[in-house]
C-alpha cells in the first residue's frame, strides 16, 4: 500500500506555488504558469556580467550586505549611506552591498518600466511628491527635496548617488522572472518578451544575480556582515 503525505510533496512546486501566492498578495494576477516562467530564469546572464566576478568587487576592511525584500520606506538606501558616512574610514576600506529581491525588485528598474507596468500600484509605493502610486522609481535620480531626514536635511540617497559612492547593487533574477511573468499574464503579453524588456530597463550598474538568496549567501562568504532591511 502506498502512503502519501501532502506535506512532503514536490519541493519545487511548493516553492513556486508560494511565489505565485506572494505575487497575488501584492494585488496582481496570479502567475499563469509558474513552472514555465521559471524556465526563463538564466536568460539574464547571456549578456550580463558574470555574477561570480562581480563578487570580487567586495573589498576592504568594513563590508556589509543589506538584504532588501520589500520597499521598507527609505531604509534600503538610507542605511548604506549611513554606513559609509559613519565608518570614519577611507572609501576604499568600505564595501556596502544592497540586494534587491522579492517585493523590492522594482527598485532595480528604470522609470519607463515603472510607468508602463504601474509598479507603484503593484508594490504599494507612493511618490513622495504626489502621495499617489508612483509612476517613477523615486530612488533613481530622485528630484531635489524628495528625501529629507530630521536633523540632517536633504540627503543624497538616490541609487545613482550610492553607485557613485561605490555601493554595489544586485537584482534577483528569480524575482525578475516571476514578477515580469505575473504582469505579462495580467496584461495578456508574452512573458519572455516582458522579461526581456525588464532586463533592458534595468538601471545601469545593477548586477543581475541568479537569486537574491544566492547573493545573501555569497556576499557573506566574501566577508560581508548581514543586515536585514526593515523597520
Amino acid at each position: 500500500m502506498e502512503i502519501t503525505n501532502e506535506k512532503h510533496g514536490n519541493p519545487r512546486r511548493n516553492f513556486l506555488g508560494k511565489l505565485a501566492a506572494g505575487a497575488a498578495a501584492v494585488g496582481i494576477a496570479t502567475l499563469p504558469n509558474p513552472v514555465k516562467a521559471m524556465s526563463l530564469t538564466g536568460t539574464a546572464f547571456k549578456n550580463a556580467a558574470d555574477p561570480e566576478a562581480w563578487l570580487a568587487r567586495i573589498k576592504g576592511k568594513h563590508k556589509i550586505v543589506f538584504d532588501t525584500t520589500g520597499p521598507h520606506e527609505i531604509f534600503p538606501f538610507a542605511w548604506p549611506k549611513v554606513f559609509l558616512m559613519t565608518n570614519g574610514a577611507d572609501a576604499k576600506d568600505c564595501t556596502a552591498v544592497v540586494i534587491l529581491r522579492h517585493n523590492a525588485i522594482g527598485y532595480a528598474l528604470g522609470n519607463d518600466i515603472w510607468a508602463k507596468y504601474k509598479l507603484g500600484e503593484v508594490f504599494k509605493i507612493n511618490d513622495p511628491k504626489t502621495s499617489a502610486p508612483s509612476v517613477r522609481n523615486t530612488f533613481w535620480q530622485p528630484k531635489p527635496g524628495d528625501y529629507s531626514v530630521p536633523g540632517i536635511g536633504n540627503v543624497d540617497i538616490g541609487i545613482n548617488n550610492l553607485l557613485d559612492d561605490g555601493v554595489l547593487f544586485c537584482a534577483c533574477d528569480v524575482a525578475l522572472t516571476v514578477y515580469s511573468a505575473v504582469l505579462a499574464g495580467s496584461m495578456n503579453m508574452n512573458a519572455a518578451d516582458v522579461k526581456k524588456e525588464w532586463l533592458a530597463g534595468l538601471i545601469p550598474g545593477i548586477q543581475v544575480v541568479p537569486s537574491g538568496v544566492w547573493a545573501v549567501g555569497r556576499t557573506q562568504e566574501h566577508g560581508c556582515t548581514y543586515c536585514f532591511v526593515g523597520e
